[in-house]
């Protein structure tokens, strides 16, 4: 029996998915809004670079552009172009058969595990961009590829007339400024005092693009509320990052969801081992990027920076623009606009600007949200507010029937991790394994979220599983029928890192 499968969003994960389903033998029709593949990745600021090395080019973090081109050359090599629908737009998709009080029975999803059921299918409301019209798909299961770093921007909240409106000049956000070509927006920061909000990688990616164009006459003042631990590089004091973090070894000093005694004890004996991990790659950081002379030095651990995915590298000679003029640092628990710039909590006079850039993130959840028509299924994707989207292995929703997310829940990279779950699903959808039922995913999401909230912090949301990406994938493995051991001998498997290459084949 032919089964369709829809999957929305052409940009990395959507490739995945597509390359794999159709190893198995579906049908996928991808829906992309935009003219191209790639995701994120067609629109980015020109200093951005991929930050997980690539073991192919010669450099060791390939620009936007050479990952761009990358993506595009996958999508042909693997003949995946013919399956995408360009310039079609997902308006919305709905479950077609049970009632909503079928919907919220425990029986329709799970009962036997099965991707596939008998009670209904997706009807799939798509927007020909080109020509406006409307078609409607009907298919035996989606997946969802949209990501979370693109599409609708996290604009901060104000109070009545002090926001954007009360200044007299421009404000954007950061995914307006990446729109614009490399030229394009060298020309429009020229010669503008600019405020960049934020301080994760594309505020200071844009700061050094500003810096860049205007110098010491107009610095571009980097407004921010926490620091972070940027790293300039992956040797912490000549020792490798991924053989302190990204090992077997590094995993057994931290509590993990569904671990026995003997491991949760390891962990607690192993504590301060962890702490001093911690402390040692700071101590590198610090001394490299001089984070004392700049008030730069974060509050937190960096151990809590990898488990929320929030490391990232420092753009190349960012903290000497900073020491020479180029680039203002300025710490802001919270800020209002006014007529000439903006104005920081507790201070008097303004900071005044003719740009304002907002490098504030986006609002993912909203938008996958908004992707299902029903209020039910809306509900079940977000979950409730104090805990974390509710995904079981980061792809499936327990409540949600025939549907897998892809690419939403972050690693220290995401490219290999989406390829993990993009075969799993696969997998899942070809009968190499069943799902537990919806109350054992439930709790084997409620355990994931316990971890997020010890390690994470206040970036639980983030769903980063960095910390313990070898775990995460020992259970992919093994539902997968997978060899989860992946390295020739004892000491190796604990201590050498683990990384795309030991999962090229099962």
């Amino acid at each position: 029996m032919d089964r369709k499968v829809a999957i929305i969003g052409a940009g990395i994960s959507g490739l995945l998915a597509c390359k794999y389903t159709l190893s198995k033998g579906f049908h996928p029709i991808v829906f992309e809004s935009q003219s191209t593949v790639g995701g994120v990745w067609t629109k980015t600021v020109e200093t951005t670079k991929l930050q997980t090395p690539k073991p192919s080019v010669s450099e060791d973090f390939p620009d936007g552009q050479k990952v761009f081109d990358y993506v595009n050359g996958y999508a042909k090599h693997f003949d995946l172009v013919k399956h995408i629908k360009f310039n079609t737009k997902v308006v919305g998709i709905e479950f077609e058969g049970p009632n909503d009080e079928e919907i919220q029975a425990w029986s329709l999803w799970g009962c036997n595990g099965e991707p596939f059921g008998s009670k209904g299918k997706w009807k799939v409301v798509v927007e020909d961009l080109v020509t406006l019209s409307t078609e409607i798909y009907n298919v035996d299961f989606v997946i969802v590829c949209v990501g979370r770093f693109s599409g609708l921007p996290n604009i901060p909240e104000f109070p009545p007339k002090k926001g954007p409106e009360a200044f007299d000049d421009k404000v954007i956000h950061s995914m307006e400024y990446a729109a614009m070509d490399h030229k394009q927006a060298a020309e429009f920061v020229k010669g503008k005092r600019v405020i960049v909000v934020g301080f994760q990688k594309s505020a200071l990616d844009i700061a050094v693009e500003c810096s860049a164009a205007n110098g010491k006459e107009d610095p571009c003042t980097v407004l921010y509320r926490t620091a972070h631990w940027n790293v300039p590089d992956y040797l912490p004091w000549g020792f490798s990052l991924a053989h302190m973090y990204l090992s077997r070894f590094s995993e057994l000093m931290v509590h993990k969801p569904g671990e026995g005694l003997l491991l949760s004890l390891l962990a607690t004996i192993l504590t301060p081992l962890r702490y001093a991990y911690s402390k040692f790659v700071e101590s590198d950081i610090k001394k490299k990027l001089r984070l004392e002379k700049h008030g730069m030095v974060p509050t937190h651990s960096f151990l809590k920076e990898i488990s929320s995915c929030l490391i990232s590298t420092v753009p190349e000679k960012f903290y000497d623009k900073v020491e020479n003029g180029e680039i203002k640092l300025k710490k802001a628990p919270s800020f209002s606009f006014c007529n000439n710039g903006v104005l920081v909590e507790g201070e008097t006079s303004p900071i005044e600007a003719d740009l304002v850039i907002l490098a504030t993130g986006f609002k993912g959840e909203k938008k996958l949200k908004h992707i299902f028509m029903s209020q039910t299924f809306q509900d079940y994707i977000t979950g409730s507010p104090d805990a974390a989207l509710p995904l079981y292995r980061e792809c499936i929703q327990p409540r949600i029937p025939q549907l897998a997310v892809i690419g939403f829940s972050e690693s220290i990279s995401n490219i290999f991790t989406s390829e993990m779950r993009c075969r799993w699903v696969a997998e899942l959808l070809d009968g190499t394994f069943k799902l537990p039922s919806i109350k054992d995913m439930e709790i084997n999401i409620k355990e994931w979220d316990e971890y997020l909230k010890q390690y994470s912090d206040g970036y639980y949301r983030r769903k980063c599983i960095g910390a313990l990406h070898i775990w995460y994938n020992d259970q992919l493995c093994k539902e997968m029928a997978w060899k989860s051991r992946r390295k020739k001998g004892f000491f190796a498997e604990l201590f050498e890192p683990y990384g795309p290459m030991d999962y090229v084949s099962n």
